[in-house]
């Protein structure tokens, strides 16, 4: 007796799309497990901060699949978002600054508001848009999360639900097959197309928003080393929220417990290794 797969569709679906390898992998097993794919909603929430190669792979996979992915933008009015597609995607922050102009403060690792709102939050109100994720219309909401990464696993398990509606189900089917770092790695090797991000430990570095105050400093050095003007965008947050001159509130860094972007980037001609005992990342429900 064959078990149903865990890719299978159940009525209503959404692929939380991240644009990174897992979430794209487990987009695939999807396709490739069902015929009729009309329950199928595909959602890329763009922050303004994804690394280009981010959109690139967004778009190749949905032109190499022939599947339909809804690239989504937060908007500060009555829809609160925007549908966008990959040439009128944001590129320069603009979704993240205008969520920060309306909020008045920075995101922190305590209040991370800018996963929330710009990326769950915006899914649910393009769902809410077609009538989905409401008590008429539930759904299930596929995220890739692998079965090794079992702390996040739990934490999802233990909900259930979103935390934005009760009305979208969890369901994590790389967790629920066994699906590792490794077997995503493989998967990719013998595509004949990648993200073309590097990938460290399973790890890709640049993921998700380019210098995401997340990740560990070292991390966050190594790529403003390489590339200064990827942090003047976080910079330029921080230094209007102190100035008190956009921006109000007391939110002026990302972190307090390291040095500022533009510390950072004054840091960054120095040839040795300043953030060596501050290098580890917090996790985010961003994705990979």
């Amino acid at each position: 007796m064959h078990s149903i797969s865990p890719y299978k569709l159940s009525g209503p679906t959404v692929v939380s799309f991240s644009g990174g390898r897992t979430s794209a992998y487990m987009l695939r097993q999807v396709l490739d497990n069902n015929d009729d794919l009309s329950d199928l909603v595909v959602a890329f929430a763009n922050t303004g901060k994804e690394h280009p190669a981010t959109l690139d792979f967004v778009q190749e996979c949905g032109e190499r699949w022939g599947v339909s992915i809804a690239w989504l933008e937060f908007r500060d009015d009555d829809a609160g978002f925007a549908v966008v597609h990959y040439a009128t995607a944001s590129r320069q922050g603009e979704p993240f600054e205008a969520l920060i102009r309306k909020r008045k403060y920075l995101p922190n690792p305590v209040t991370r508001f800018c996963t929330i709102d710009l990326k769950i939050r915006i899914i649910h109100k393009y769902l809410r848009s077609l009538g989905l994720s409401t008590e008429e219309a539930p759904v299930d909401m596929m995220t890739g999360i692998r079965a090794d990464e079992p702390l996040r696993v739990a934490k999802i398990r233990a909900r259930k639900s979103t935390s934005e509606s009760k009305w979208a189900s969890m369901v994590m089917p790389l967790a629920d097959t066994g699906i590792g770092v490794q077997d995503v790695t493989d998967f990719w090797t013998n595509q004949p197309f990648d993200l073309m991000l590097t990938t460290v430990n399973g790890r890709t570095l640049e993921g998700n928003c380019d210098l995401c105050f997340l990740k560990g400093a070292k991390q966050i050095y190594s790529i403003i080393a390489s590339d200064r003007p990827k942090a003047f965008w976080w910079a330029r947050m921080e230094s209007e929220v102190i100035s008190g001159g956009k921006f109000t509130g007391d939110g002026d860094r990302f972190r307090f417990d390291r040095p500022s972007y533009q510390q950072m980037i004054d840091y960054s001609d120095t040839q040795f290794d300043m953030f060596a005992d501050h290098d580890e990342a917090i996790a985010c429900f961003c994705g990979d």
